[in-house]
């Protein structure tokens, strides 16, 4: 069943336009602005001395050059994030200065191999340095840029005595940031730390749902419940919308949109990639995984359907695919 949007679709680059540049990087986010993306999305975790930086997880290894660095070889550990043992370097157990002696990688290096000609050119940004860039072009570019920041494993944050939150709110709070029309989106896969936030901020809130498992911080049992009607009346009592995996937007038995809005939420799925390796079978062109095939028409479909919005690695074709639904509607 299709619905009517209740927004005009954004597009949000995801983790800046990360099908072109390391994702997480002042690069990365200024090429997504100039793609036409609405909002850029950081990931935010912790350092040591509490500092909220963009990274896909607290564990930085393959997302930098730490394992480069002699002096931080004795940092490499194991540690348990959110029920399972992950080995590598962690946010937390750097200073900011030590991180900023740091440069991203690619992540996905066998994927998007052009992205690794850019390695080592870049530093790991602050939350800071981002809400700088996005002021900075909305003033440059005459249109409102706005943040996505997602709260990456708040509950375990909190545990080690680094919570996200008040960081986060703090920061917004001075960039003049905290009512609900502010352009800012904060997203979690976790529902308390949400409902903590709902108390701490009028920004727009945005519950993360995935095609299986639960939130980490143990809330509800499982993300299929949190998708009926009732889980849904229930996330529109503390959140602004939803960020489902985009796989449930096309499930019919599901009805997530329709759904979503008659509990007045928004639906903003994750994550539109373009190459074959991620499209479903239909969208594929040929059989190299590395090749792009036309996640612009599963883009439209989704928007047929009524979403209000995308998170996108090419902002450039989720805007090219936004303009093109709006014009035939």
């Amino acid at each position: 069943m299709h619905s009517a949007q209740l927004s005009d679709p954004v597009v949000i680059g995801h983790r800046g336009s990360s099908g072109h540049r390391p994702e997480h990087t002042l690069a990365s986010y200024e090429l997504a602005i100039e793609q036409g993306a609405d909002f850029i999305e950081p990931d935010l975790v912790s350092t040591s001395d509490d500092v909220l930086v963009a990274r896909h997880e607290n564990n930085i290894a393959d997302t930098s050059d730490v394992a480069d660095h002699p002096e931080f070889a004795d940092r490499k550990t194991t540690k348990v994030i959110d029920g399972a043992h992950v080995t590598g370097w962690f946010s937390e157990d750097f200073t900011l200065a030590e991180l900023k002696t740091l440069r991203a990688k690619e992540r996905l290096p066998l994927l998007r191999p052009e992205n690794t000609a850019y390695d080592g050119r870049f530093e790991i940004p602050t939350l800071g340095q981002i809400i700088a860039l996005a002021k900075r072009a909305s003033k440059e570019t005459g249109r409102t840029i706005g943040i996505y920041p997602e709260t990456k494993h708040p509950t375990y944050f909190a545990l080690i005595g680094h919570p996200i939150e008040p960081l986060l709110v703090a920061q917004l709070r001075t960039a003049g940031w905290d009512s609900a029309d502010a352009p800012v989106f904060i997203q979690s896969f976790e529902v308390y730390n949400l409902k903590k936030l709902h108390g701490m901020t009028q920004v727009r809130l945005i519950q993360l749902t995935d095609d299986g498992g639960a939130p980490a911080d143990g809330a509800a049992p499982g993300y299929a419940a949190m998708m009926t009607p009732q889980g849904l009346r229930d996330i529109a009592a503390y959140a602004w919308g939803i960020g489902p995996n985009r796989s449930l937007v096309t499930d019919a038995g599901l009805n997530l949109v329709a759904n979503a809005h008659a509990a007045g939420l928004r639906v903003h799925p994750w994550t539109f990639r373009a190459e074959n390796y991620f499209l479903p079978v239909a969208y594929r062109k040929g059989v190299n995984p590395r090749a792009r095939g036309n996640v612009q028409a599963e883009m439209r479909e989704q928007l047929r359907i009524g979403i209000d919005g995308f998170f996108t690695d090419f902002p450039e074709l989720g805007v090219q695919a936004r303009d093109t639904f709006e014009k035939a509607r």
